[in-house]
């Protein structure tokens, strides 16, 4: 199994992220509560804190979850990011996938206590259909794997009873009683139609709250976030594990929007120069840190010129082991002045040829499927020319040639049905968070 389908994996059952304030105005909040609560500025413990100890274990309403549940928990979860931990941040993420755990058990025990059960035959249905996605059709094959990276089947199951649970709950209990008017629609597609060509981001946050006394461990933390990132981890799970915004649920995923709406100016000067695919951070803000990353960026109602299908041949050449660099260079050289001479997508197979090249054509390929470094070099080409050479003597050096290229049509937008549809599902998530703060206040949770 590859980690890119593990990690699919992982997001079908993905734990239920911690609800919390929004960025904007997080700061403000905490002082209020803690004047409506009437702390004094100065605290002196009773006894003194052993910031070593970790609970390990919890019995929440008489459901027991086991320091094996929370290892098999953590093993899925760092299969997906594809790299280790240090021990300190291990600590970090057991505590998380614990407070995920007690989420999740709160998610079926409500589920249960209003009768809608989750039968054994889904679970092991939707198991199977993650097997036949990822193992060719071998559930066998993936209870080998999790075994091997330390977890489990029962784990995964139990992870998608609590998500099948969850939203069956949601479906009867929320679902019914979210109302949106046909006003509402047709307003925000009015704004729509006035932003047409504005730019709108699709970004994804992390947001971590401090305090004057804790900015620098905040800060240091942030910091080690920033660093795994950028060696592999996963966004979204980071998101889910570390951020205290309210889209900590989704991963991290603030949806498109337009700079404005983050409310915060330095945030929107730094998103505004960003590219997609982009990290930055930690950002300082008002009640903490930030850390943003550019999924993607478009033109609100305008077609997206990486929507474009292309038409596209890859002529190539490998090198013998043993090359000397000497050697390979030369020939890089003539194949770069031999693919210049190259006269249209007609001439493409013969030219190779003769380069000692092999060309694979591919067609239908959207340019936003090609590595980023290589959208805006085709985007600038024509028919019949082609982009520089790139790769390595390993691997092979590499030209793709453009034959062809469907530009998108103009974008009509989202439709009446479907804007009803996202207003609904966002009314729904936010009832869901609190119905979930709701089980937590009233939940008998001992910890070991």
């Amino acid at each position: 199994m590859t980690a890119k389908m593990f990690s699919r994996l992982l997001s079908l059952a993905a734990a239920t992220g911690l609800a919390a304030a929004p960025i904007a105005g997080q700061a403000q909040q905490a002082t209020a509560q803690g004047n409506l609560l009437g702390l004094p500025s100065d605290l002196s413990m009773l006894r003194d804190t052993d910031p070593n100890r970790r609970v390990a274990t919890a019995v929440v309403n008489g459901f027991v979850i086991t320091e094996t549940d929370v290892d098999h928990r953590v093993a899925l979860l760092l299969a997906a990011n594809q790299r280790s931990v240090s021990e300190e941040e291990m600590i970090r993420v057991r505590m998380q996938v614990l407070r995920n755990l007690i989420d999740e058990t709160l998610q079926i025990q409500a589920a249960e206590a209003q009768e809608l059960e989750v039968a054994q035959a889904e679970i092991d249905q939707t198991y199977a259909g993650v097997a036949a996605q990822n193992f060719e059709q071998r559930p066998e094959a993936m209870d080998e794997y999790l075994r091997s990276i330390g977890s489990s089947p029962a784990t995964l199951k139990r992870q998608i009873k609590g998500e099948l649970a969850w939203n069956r709950l949601l479906r009867r209990n929320i679902a019914p009683f979210v109302n949106v008017s046909a006003e509402e629609v047709n307003e925000l597609i009015e704004r729509l139609e006035a932003s047409r060509g504005t730019e709108e981001y699709r970004l994804g946050e992390i947001y971590l709250s401090a305090t004057p006394e804790t900015e620098a461990a905040v800060e240091a933390n942030a910091n080690q976030i920033v660093e795994q990132l950028r060696q592999g981890g996963s966004f979204v799970a980071y998101a889910r594990q570390f951020s205290e915004a309210s889209t900590a649920a989704v991963g991290g995923d603030l949806g498109w929007i337009q700079l404005a709406q983050l409310k915060n100016a330095q945030l929107e000067a730094v998103a505004s120069e960003m590219s997609p695919g982009q990290l930055v951070g930690p950002i300082r803000i008002p009640g903490g840190f930030s850390i943003l990353y550019l999924i993607d960026k478009r033109q609100v109602l305008m077609a997206d010129p990486r929507d474009a299908l292309l038409s596209l041949k890859q002529i190539q050449i490998t090198f013998d082991p043993g090359t000397t660099p000497e050697a390979a260079q030369q020939r890089v050289a003539a194949f770069t002045e031999g693919v210049r001479a190259i006269r249209g997508c007609g001439d493409a197979d013969n030219a190779a040829a003769a380069l000692g090249a092999t060309v694979v054509t591919n067609d239908q390929i959207r340019v936003r499927s090609l590595p980023d470094q290589l959208q805006n070099i085709i985007l600038q080409l024509q028919v019949g020319q082609s982009t520089p050479p790139f790769g390595s003597f390993e691997e092979g050096v590499r030209v793709l040639m453009l034959c062809g290229r469907d530009d998108p049509q103009i974008a009509a937008g989202p439709d009446f049905d479907q804007l009803m549809g996202q207003l609904e599902d966002e009314r729904v998530q936010k009832r869901a968070q609190r119905y979930l703060r709701d089980l937590r206040n009233d939940a008998f949770i001992e910890y070991n």
